[in-house]
This record gives C-alpha cells, sequence and structure tokens, in this order.
C-alpha cells in the first residue's frame, strides 16, 4: 500500500489507549513496536508479516490454518531441554525446577561480574537493564510468594521493582531509576530466593493442591483475591525461566560493548 491517501501517524506513540473493537483496515504498521500490548481475539485477514518478531505469552495462535502455539512450544523444548522442568507438576518436581533455577542463576551471575558496573545498568532495545531485572524478580517472588502463599499482606523491598505498566498501588515499591550496586541487588534477589526455597522444601501435595488464602490490605494482586498454590508457583518458575534468558540474552550484546 502507498501513504498519498492516509492520515499521517508516523513516529506517534498510543500509550494506555483502549482500541477494543477497533478496525484496522489498509494501515501501515511497518516498524511499529508493541509493547504490554493486549491482542486477545484479534482477527488478521490478507496480511502481509514479513521479518516479524513476536516474543510473549502466545497461546492459540492460528497461522493459516494452522495452530502454531504448540510447535513453539515444542521448539523450544527441544531448544532448551531443562525448559520442562519449569513446568513441574508434583512437589518433588517444583524441588528439582528450583534446585536447577539456583544453579543456572549462579551461572548466569559469575557472567554479569565480568562485566563493568555500571554496564548492568544499561538498557538493551528499551528492556530492563540486569540489576532492573534482578529487582524485577524479587518483586514477583514476593508477591506471588510471600504475599499470596505464605499471607504477608506487605513483603516488597523498597527496591523490588514492578512491571513498568502497573498503575501506582498503596504500599507498593516502583522506583525504576534507582541504581543499586550489583551486591545491593543481589542481596535483595537472594532473600527472594530463600523464601521460594523455604517453599518448596516444606512443599505436600495437599499444599500444592489447596488455594491461598483471600489477600489482605492493598498490593499486588489485589485484596481479597485467592488462587491455586500451584498457579502461585509455577508463576515464579516461569518469570525465573524467561527472564534469565532474556538476561543471557542482553550480556552478550553488553559484553561486546567492552
Amino acid at each position: 500500500m502507498n501513504g498519498r491517501d492516509s492520515a499521517d501517524f508516523h513516529g506517534k506513540e498510543f500509550e494506555r489507549a483502549d482500541m477494543t473493537g477497533a478496525r484496522f483496515t489498509m494501515v501501515n504498521l511497518d516498524g511499529a513496536t508493541f509493547r504490554a500490548c493486549e491482542l486477545h481475539r484479534v482477527v488478521m485477514r490478507g496480511v502481509e508479516i514479513v521479518d516479524t518478531t513476536i516474543d510473549g505469552e502466545i497461546h492459540n495462535l492460528v497461522v493459516n490454518g494452522v495452530d502454531v502455539a504448540p510447535l513453539v512450544e515444542a521448539e523450544l523444548d527441544r531448544r532448551h531441554p531443562d525448559r520442562p522442568k519449569f513446568r513441574p507438576t508434583t512437589p518433588e518436581g517444583f524441588r528439582e525446577g528450583w534446585d536447577l533455577n539456583e544453579r543456572l542463576w549462579e551461572a548466569t551471575i559469575a557472567r554479569a561480574r565480568r562485566l563493568a558496573p555500571e554496564r548492568l545498568h544499561e538498557s538493551v532495545g528499551g528492556e530492563w537493564s540486569f540489576i532492573q531485572t534482578l529487582r524485577h524478580l524479587a518483586f514477583a517472588t514476593e508477591s506471588w510468594v510471600g504475599r499470596c502463599v505464605l499471607g504477608d499482606p506487605s513483603p516488597w523491598h523498597p527496591l523490588s521493582l514492578p512491571w513498568d505498566q502497573m498503575d501506582p498501588r498503596p504500599g507498593v515499591p516502583h522506583d525504576r531509576d534507582a541504581r543499586p550496586s550489583l551486591d545491593d541487588a543481589l542481596a535483595l534477589r537472594l532473600d527472594a530466593m530463600a523464601m521460594m526455597r523455604r517453599v518448596v522444601d516444606g512443599l505436600t501435595d495437599e499444599q500444592l493442591d489447596s488455594r491461598t488464602e483471600p489477600l489482605v490490605g492493598p498490593g499486588w494482586p489485589d485484596e481479597g483475591d485467592t488462587f491455586p498454590v500451584r498457579e502461585c508457583l509455577l508463576i515464579v518458575l516461569n518469570e525465573e525461566w524467561w527472564h534469565r534468558m532474556f538476561a543471557e540474552r542482553d550480556l552478550a550484546v553488553l559484553e561486546k560493548r567492552d
């Protein structure tokens, strides 16, 4: 398509916009970036998708009549044989998965320590820095294990970092621009990891199949919510797997900058 008869939105930013039910016809999205967007039940017809990268949670994605999501999952498992261990179904599986996670992160931290300290505050492609990633993983564990599973209404450290798009919530820290040292970020991170370790070490089948008590007080997740314990622990493992993959990807870029 050419843009001669099109409205010109080159370089425009649409942030916190609700376009539910919107219709796009003859729209040029070349070079567009979609970050933290919901695309549920989207229908695309007659589109051209070339040189496109998609990272995210993908289910029931049908391309030319083929659900490609299972194919993607199978290929990821083939490339990363450890990945299925981050989807355990038994208490023993959760312990094995967490053991593996600790070992993998030890190697990633050792890799990060070889970089100059200022590199660990650098963003690659607009993503979180390595330090911010550690802070976010602490937040995830504090929220899903400390708040949900253990019932602490306010488990967060001042340096804990929610996802960028979260609306401000009373009592929940959100200092994206803080610049703690690697050791300070690791202290926060290791405290959260120890919390998860205590839970999985004592985990039983009965606990794994139970639900959390309704949450008390403002924060994240929302007050009054309740979740299967299994879901809370799987969320943490999923966060651990993907953010380590992202960190390794970005460390490779940072290493080339030195």
